[in-house]
């Protein structure tokens, strides 16, 4: 996801000067292609987060499109006051961008497991927040947020991850979800790289006899209402998968719209319970440890629809 973020901000620096990236001092063998081409729209904060965001702002006000790079928790929890009251407070056009959410930075513990940024930046006034889940829905979102007007959060995984789309994603609009596999039984929602699980646990499921439709929500704030609508018309059970918890996140927003629209269909949310990860491990083990790997969301979508 790293790398198709700077083919795609790359792509669009070169027709707009105003495009200025700031690093917290990281990300160099990722971002080099774009410093070395355009070195007077890069900026190293350094190891000082808050102030790099404070300077987003203040470069925000002067007419550019600011992004802001960092890990995990940093470029988010770590900014929260500065994100609040410098940027979408005033509308800056100041983009957050998170390298490594969830547990992508697993074995550095609890610190660097980004669990609670979706809810925070999700809550937030004016602020939109870009959830892809492959690289290829990462391409396609970088254009669509650097035009979108205000402060945006985009959410990416690391490095390495598949690309799950048959075909590039073009013509992608805002907030259209995604469907990746069609299915009868059940509906399997989610939002970032958790994809490569709900989109395994279809796999899987229909090995046991079970059409799983998987659906991919690039952008949960504001959130494809109308395609929502659709799936809660069509499916008794929904199971949302977010590798986040599941206060305030991706699932609690299809529960509101769920709410809001009156059906009746019964949707299952699966991610972090109130708990913090008090463990450490690689990305996939805290998956399986959390019961959000590709087995375990087959393996309660199963249980969910035969009522236990």
């Amino acid at each position: 996801m790293r790398d198709a973020f700077t083919r795609a901000l790359m792509r669009e620096a070169a027709e707009d000067p105003r495009i200025t990236l700031v690093t917290g001092d990281l990300g160099f063998g990722v971002l080099k292609p774009f410093w070395e081409t355009y070195p007077k729209q890069f900026v190293n904060a350094g190891i000082a987060e808050q102030s790099m965001t404070s300077m987003a702002a203040g470069l925000a006000a002067t007419g550019r499109t600011v992004l802001t790079y960092s890990i995990g928790n940093f470029p988010t929890l770590r900014c929260i006051e500065q994100i609040r009251n410098d940027c979408a407070y005033h509308g800056a056009d100041v983009k957050v961008v998170c390298v490594g959410g969830g547990f992508v930075y697993g074995s550095l513990g609890m610190s660097h497991h980004a669990t609670e940024d979706m809810a925070m930046m999700r809550s937030l006034p004016g602020v939109t927040v870009f959830t892809p889940g492959d690289p290829a829905e990462v391409e396609a979102v970088v254009p669509v947020m650097l035009r979108t007007k205000g402060t945006c959060y985009l959410r990416l995984g690391r490095g390495g991850e598949p690309t799950l789309h048959a075909s590039p994603v073009t013509g992608w609009t805002l907030p259209k979800a995604l469907t990746l596999r069609a299915g009868t039984d059940v509906a399997i929602l989610s939002a970032g790289g958790i994809l490569t699980q709900t989109a395994e646990a279809a796999e899987r499921l229909a090995q046991r006899g079970i059409s799983a439709e998987v659906v991919s929500f690039p952008c949960i704030k504001p959130i494809d209402t109308e395609k929502l609508a659709e799936l809660f018309a069509r499916f008794r059970h929904i199971v949302t998968v977010e590798e986040h918890t599941v206060v305030g996140g991706f699932g609690s927003a299809v529960c509101e719209a769920a709410a809001e629209a009156g059906a009746g269909c019964r949707i299952h949310r699966i991610g972090m319970e109130d708990v913090y990860s008090s463990i450490v491990g690689t990305q996939q083990y805290l998956r399986e440890r959390y019961r959000m790997d590709a087995a375990a969301v087959a393996e309660r979508t199963e249980a969910w629809l035969q009522g236990r």
